[in-house]
Formats: C-alpha cells, sequence, structure tokens
C-alpha cells in the first residue's frame, strides 16, 4: 500500500505521525480541501511531467495552474504531463495519491511553487487518492528533498 510506504517514508523526517487517512476520496483538490476541513488553496497539488527521459514533479497551491510560459522559461519545453501509467511507473503512486514522498524513481527531481508559501500549513497526499500529511512548506521541502522553490504558477 503506497500510503504505509510514505509512512515509514516520513519516520526518517519524525513526520509520520502526521499523515491523515480518510473515509472519502480526496483525489482532487476540492475533495481534499473538504476531507481535510481546510481551503482548498491549503492542498498542496503535486503536478508531474515528463521532462526528457525522465519525469519532474512540481509541487503547488491547490488553486493555482501552471503558467505554461514560466514553465519553458524555467525547464526549457513545453509541459507535458505524464500519463496514468506513466504517473505510477515514475512515482509508485496512483493519480490522485501523487506525492513527492518514496517514489518509485530516485531520478525524479521534485519543485515546489512559491504559491504555497502563502500558508503555515499545507497538505499534500500521503500517497494514497483518501490520504494526505500536514506540513510547513519548510517541512515539505525538506522531506521532499525538493531541488528548489520555483515560480511557475500563474497569477492568483
Amino acid at each position: 500500500m503506497s500510503v504505509e510506504k510514505v509512512r515509514e517514508y516520513l519516520k526518517d523526517f519524525g513526520l509520520d505521525g502526521r499523515v491523515e487517512e480518510f473515509s472519502v476520496s480526496s483525489a482532487t483538490v476540492e475533495l481534499a480541501a473538504k476531507a481535510a476541513g481546510v481551503i482548498p488553496a491549503m492542498i498542496a497539488k503535486t503536478l508531474s511531467f515528463k521532462l526528457g527521459d525522465s519525469a519532474i514533479l512540481i509541487v503547488t497551491s491547490g488553486d493555482t495552474k501552471i503558467d505554461n510560459s514560466k514553465y519553458k522559461q524555467i525547464f526549457g519545453t513545453k509541459a507535458k504531463m505524464l500519463t496514468f501509467d506513466e504517473a505510477i511507473e515514475y512515482t509508485g503512486h496512483a493519480v490522485g495519491g501523487v506525492c513527492p514522498f518514496a517514489l518509485a524513481n530516485k531520478d525524479v527531481k521534485t519543485y515546489l511553487d512559491i504559491s504555497m508559501k502563502r500558508y503555515d500549513t499545507i497538505l499534500p497526499a500521503a500517497g494514497s487518492s483518501s490520504s494526505c500529511v500536514r506540513l510547513s512548506p519548510d517541512e515539505l521541502e525538506k522531506a521532499s528533498c525538493a531541488e528548489a522553490w520555483i515560480d511557475v504558477c500563474k497569477s492568483i
């Protein structure tokens, strides 16, 4: 079970006790916000993109969208989302539970969008479509082993 892999992964950071599992789906920003009792912007959605022969993850605030021109400026190519099967292959998590923790492919790099810095607490998925983990932006940066904070979303 992917959420158990994430919980085990987060032990090294002392964050495993923050994983929450719901009896309802949290597969979309709206569902996750309702399940966790927060506003959608506090949901940290993890988007997966094909980049060359590998993939990258970009974690953004739940109320944002990728700005294609900013993406191309940073990564030098057009944004191309992973397919459902590619997401599982590269991350080890199914769409709806993709997160930057316990990744199946260690070559996948994670980037964090500055949109999340507005909040003291943000909630990324924890490996399943009915889970999350409550973290500060700094905790997310450490636990995700993020490459960098970037500005790749449209203004809100």
